[in-house]
């Protein structure tokens, strides 16, 4: 193995080797199951680890923001070590399929945004779509949908992942590390919250749940 020997490829001025990514089956174990979404994810990852020199997170040098909670964001979390758990996957819900990536210790960051796929107007692929959505497809179209998956997630493995995003290393403020807070009692309910998210009423703390919000419009 001489992936990590990355010394002479530089001196002699050529492109060191990307960094090591995990397999794609690896990304499918954790999903569940073999879909585009979860692929498509696994091509923005890639993306990702390529453009930031980083490899896989340890502890929160990397920073995931996504833009929305689709198949997808399993993939992210399995290439990237980007987790909800460890605060450095941040979920914004704006329902586009658009990732930030940030590596803290570069500075860097790459923003990569999902171009329109090539073959999502073809009529009789939307008519399939629809009837499975529905539940009336027939077993013959759940087939040809499977098959059209299939095909689908081939392309997308096969071919550069750039095809199907557009790439752009930005500015953008950085994110601190996810912090310990102390927890509280709820006054309401008895359970344990943490005090950065509990609220204060009637001279108490009490949780987002048992919280009575109090507004008038505005």
């Amino acid at each position: 193995m001489c992936m990590d020997d990355t010394s002479g490829s530089e001196s002699a001025g050529l492109k060191p080797p990307d960094p090591p990514v995990a397999p794609f089956s690896e990304v499918v174990k954790f999903h569940g199951h073999l879909c585009p979404g979860v692929t498509l994810g696994y091509c923005a990852a890639k993306i990702a680890i390529r453009e930031l020199r980083s490899g896989r997170d340890v502890d929160e040098q990397l920073v995931a923001i996504v833009e929305n909670d689709a198949c997808g964001i399993d993939a992210i979390q399995v290439v990237t070590g980007c987790t909800m758990g460890k605060g450095n996957l941040i979920f914004r819900n704006y329902g586009k399929h658009v990732y930030t990536f940030i590596n803290r210790v570069t500075n860097d960051a790459v923003r990569i945004s999902m171009k329109e796929r090539e073959g999502e107007g073809d009529p009789a692929l939307k008519k399939i779509r629809e009837r499975v959505r529905r539940k009336k497809a027939t077993p013959e179209e759940m087939q040809k949908m499977r098959s059209l998956m299939q095909e689908d997630i081939d392309r997308m493995l096969a071919g550069p992942a750039d095809k199907y995003f557009d790439v752009k290393h930005v500015k953008i403020e950085i994110p601190g590390k996810a912090r310990l807070f102390n927890s509280v009692k709820c006054s309401k309910c008895g359970e344990m919250v943490a005090e950065s998210r509990a609220r204060v009423q009637d001279g108490g703390f009490v949780c987002i749940p048992c919280f009575d919000e109090y507004s008038r419009g505005w």
